[in-house]
């Protein structure tokens, strides 16, 4: 069903705003207070790589008059295919920059706001105030219950993306209309379960596809029109180029948001060594053994030194052999983001050897320790 609009109209638009949206104007049902809405509408954007690459142009070009961006990424070379809001002439740039840049040139009334900053449970409330609604394409699970619930709280929407290899999938959350994203996902999947962009990949043109969809959410929701994705999934398949659709309802035994939580132990990633406090144990001669359990061609990239690369593959078929052949020091085990990394702990310490994943994996060490090493 139709939703009411979810702002007022702003200002009357000027001569050569009313031709610059002629086009979208003229559609039926839509007219000029719906663009003076879309005018008005402040709109975060939580992630600037492959999804907030299609949606923030949509967005500016759209019309939308205030676009927050929040990221603490830098642009890397293998960002480049599917996230095309940046150019080679950015690697290096956090992307809140770069992406903040395209938005500008799209939209010279656009009033950009950018948190060079990763989302978490302290800034949640601060970054999410003052926003109409939320348009969510990150890349793990713990940011996505966060966004959820900090959103929940706030009162506001949710309009959700997610790619995986080459399919993808859009819905909305709100709490005061309807069901959310803990309704359809009242737990998460167990840490290393589902794959993550950098070892599953992703099809550049799907992050289009479901960019769009989402920006087309944003769209209806301001405006007032068309039937929102309120109790519905669409699932799109870009090998066989179908939609479908998936519905479901308000868990009516599910627990109220109260309030924000530890959203890594949530996601089951637990038993964590910080990279700084891991640099500062190197440093001060501690020794330990860094196992790498991500592929060979991760770690021909970039790789921690002094590590021992044991795929996750193998320590899966055989976890008690590795931990037999581990040297006696204390264990860090380290991947790309951290997931894998957990789902190989659990399995050594089953084994007999017990360890630490380092948060974050090496995406968070060359971001937070070491700079000059690549991120991919």
């Amino acid at each position: 069903m139709a939703l009411p609009p979810l702002v007022e109209p702003g200002p009357d638009l000027t001569p050569d705003r009313v031709a610059r949206y002629a086009r979208t104007t003229q559609l039926p049902g839509f007219g000029t207070d719906a663009q003076r809405r879309v005018r008005a509408a402040r709109v975060l954007v939580v992630g600037a790589g492959g999804l907030g690459s299609a949606v923030l142009p949509l967005l500016a070009s759209s019309g939308f008059g205030t676009i927050g961006i929040v990221d603490d990424d830098r642009v890397e070379p293998s960002n480049l295919p599917r996230q095309n809001i940046h150019t080679p002439a950015d690697v290096g740039r956090p992307k809140v920059e770069s992406a903040a840049d395209t938005v500008r040139a799209l939209g010279d009334e656009v009033e950009v706001r950018i948190f060079a900053e990763r989302l978490s449970a302290d800034n949640a409330e601060r970054i999410l105030s003052g926003f109409d609604l939320v348009l969510d394409g990150s890349d793990n699970f713990p940011t996505r219950y966060l966004v959820d619930d900090a959103a929940t709280l706030a009162g506001i929407p949710v309009v959700w993306g997610a790619v995986h290899q080459t399919g993808g999938q859009v819905g909305l959350s709100w709490s005061a209309q309807g069901p959310t994203y803990r309704d359809l996902f009242p737990v998460p999947p167990a840490p290393g379960t589902v794959a993550s962009c950098a070892e599953a990949g992703a099809l550049p043109s799907e992050c289009g596809v479901v960019g769009a969809l989402m920006v087309g959410e944003a769209v209806k929701l301001v405006t007032g029109t068309g039937t929102p994705l309120l109790g519905r999934v669409v699932l799109h398949d870009a090998l066989s180029g179908g939609f479908r659709e998936l519905a479901y309802e308000r868990d009516p035994e599910g627990p109220p948001v109260t309030g924000l939580i530890d959203y890594d132990l949530f996601c089951g990633i637990t038993d964590t060594i910080s990279p700084a406090e891991l640099d500062a144990r190197l440093r001060a001669g501690e020794a330990y053994t860094l196992l790498d359990v991500r592929e060979p061609w991760e770690a021909d990239i970039v790789e921690l030194p002094g590590s021992l690369l044991v795929p996750l593959g193998v320590v899966q078929r055989d976890p008690a052999g590795v931990a037999e052949r581990l040297p006696g020091d204390p264990l860090v085990i380290v991947c790309h983001h951290g997931i894998r990394a957990e789902t190989a702990r659990v399995l050594l310490a089953e084994a007999g050897l017990p360890g630490l994943v380092l948060a974050g994996g090496l995406d968070a060490w060359s971001r937070d320790v070491d700079p000059s090493l690549p991120r991919y």
